[in-house]
């Protein structure tokens, strides 16, 4: 199995959606589980694990099975330390690949890899750990979904603005 995770913040609680999906190619998740947390710790620049990390932690606590791979919105390396996906990689009671994938390029970030999807110009930038980069990136690359961002990742996305309102 593999999830896509992804988490929101409000002022008075977070919100923590994981997609849940069996094939690179699905088009729609096996299950979806919605958390509502508690609110996040304040974000400080290079240590956006602290704030995410526990949200992602308590989101999988709530799931009886594990993950093969665990998609996560961000880097997994960053060139003075650990990224997010480091760090959950390394939280995990359980063996797991961790695939980043961001939005926006980081001038902190390593060790990671611009791909393009569909028609869009602009690159997302997938990082790994526990699996090559390249494994990542093909796999990202093929998702279900002919743009920008894959289908279930922007269904988590969505599902976690969706809660908030």
């Amino acid at each position: 199995m593999k999830a896509a995770i992804d988490v929101y913040y409000e002022e008075d609680r977070s919100i923590g959606v994981c997609i849940i999906f069996n094939d690179w190619k699905d088009s729609t998740p096996y299950d979806v589980k919605r958390v509502v947390l508690p609110p996040a710790r304040d974000y400080f620049p290079g240590k956006f694990y602290r704030r995410e990390l526990p949200c992602i932690l308590s989101l999988l606590e709530t799931i009886d099975y594990p993950f093969e791979i665990i998609i996560i919105d961000g880097y997994v390396h960053l060139k003075r330390g650990k990224g997010l996906g480091t760090y959950l990689f390394e939280s995990l009671p359980y063996p797991s690949s961790i695939i980043g994938v961001a939005k926006n390029p980081l001038k902190i970030a390593d060790k990671f890899m611009a791909i393009k999807r569909g028609n869009s110009n602009r690159p997302l930038f997938i990082s790994s750990i526990g699996c090559s980069l390249e494994y990542a990136a093909e796999s990202i690359i093929s998702m279900h979904g002919k743009y920008r961002i894959p289908t279930l990742l922007k269904m988590a996305d969505s599902l976690t603005r969706t809660m908030l309102k």
